[in-house]
């Protein structure tokens, strides 16, 4: 994990009040003053800013929010505008959302406070359901990209203008059902295991649909249900008990992956071994065999020579 990452997941500072401690040089790995922001923190080594040693955090801890709609999902904005952190408890200013949803968006944010979970969890395949409004009627076109899948070269629209996304590939969707049909708008409720920026907007961007509302319900299993806009709650006993059923597996899985990459790699310095084995048992054949040539060839040019042979 990155310098500022680590210290951001695990301390009060913002990645880039990390960054400006760094470049302050407050900031010591292993009691060493650190400047490099592309140091990546490793197993045993001790962070310290300003002095302070950065414990790594190891309890988990998961909260529900509903975030309103004008907030963006960050610590600080340069324009000044709300963050969730503003309606968040401050009990919460440390915790760690779950992926995003951008500032027109509302409803389902998970945050902990193990920067190890967010990390598996933004990058996981979880199934995250939406309810959503769309400007126009649903197309049959729009339709077959939802079940086969689409890729596109340009994926701007729907973007933010600032983005430096271009292009985009966006998976079939898991589940989709219209809940409600006008001539001006059409509503959907959309299940997707992805998790791209603006991922929603710019797939009906490209059909040149504008989203009016999105409201992420779903993520994981974890549902939103009744809690009021702005507000949060901890997680159940089952869904504690799900997730960490989760995480075994996925540490299985790595598990897994891990020893089958050992073991790749152990297999091909074995190859690579023998061949190189077999080669230098070539090269020194070879070399006999023209030792062997060139004493036959001496041989017979002294038996040839014999005047040769007697000034010996």
């Amino acid at each position: 994990m990155r310098l500022n990452k680590y210290i951001s997941h695990n301390s009060k500072y913002s990645r880039r009040e990390a960054d400006a401690l760094i470049e302050a040089g407050e900031v010591t790995v292993n009691k060493v003053k650190m400047d490099n922001f592309s140091y990546e923190v490793k197993e045993g080594d001790q962070v310290s800013v300003r002095g302070l040693h950065v414990k790594e955090r190891t309890e988990l801890t998961m909260v529900v929010f509903n975030k309103p709609k004008g907030t963006l999902v960050t610590r600080k904005d340069d324009r000044g505008r709300t963050t969730i952190f503003h309606k968040l408890p401050g009990k919460f200013r440390h915790f760690i959302p779950v992926g995003r949803l951008d500032f027109a968006s509302e409803g389902l944010l998970l945050l902990t406070d193990s920067p190890k979970v967010a990390e598996v969890m933004m990058k996981s395949g979880l199934d995250r359901t939406y309810n959503i409004k769309i400007d126009k009627p649903l197309t049959p076109e729009m339709e077959q990209a939802m079940q086969e899948g689409l890729v596109l070269d340009d994926a701007r629209a729907g973007g933010h203008e600032k983005s430096k996304i271009y292009g985009m590939e966006f998976a079939p969707f898991v589940y989709y059902e219209v809940r409600g049909v006008s001539t001006h708008f059409t509503k959907l409720r959309v299940t997707i295991n992805e998790g791209q920026n603006r991922e929603l907007r710019r797939f009906f961007g490209h059909f040149e649909a504008n989203v009016l509302d999105l409201k992420r319900v779903e993520f994981g299993g974890i549902q939103l249900n009744n809690l009021p806009t702005g507000k949060t709650r901890f997680f159940t006993r089952r869904e504690y008990d799900d997730l960490h059923k989760y995480l075994k597996i996925l540490r299985q899985v790595e598990a897994q992956e891990k020893k089958e990459e050992e073991d790749r790699l152990k297999a091909e310095r074995i190859r690579e071994k023998k061949k190189n084995q077999t080669e230098d048992q070539k090269r020194r054949a070879e070399s006999a065999e023209k030792k062997r040539l060139k004493e036959i060839k001496q041989k017979n040019s002294n038996r040839n020579n014999p005047n040769k042979k007697n000034r010996k």
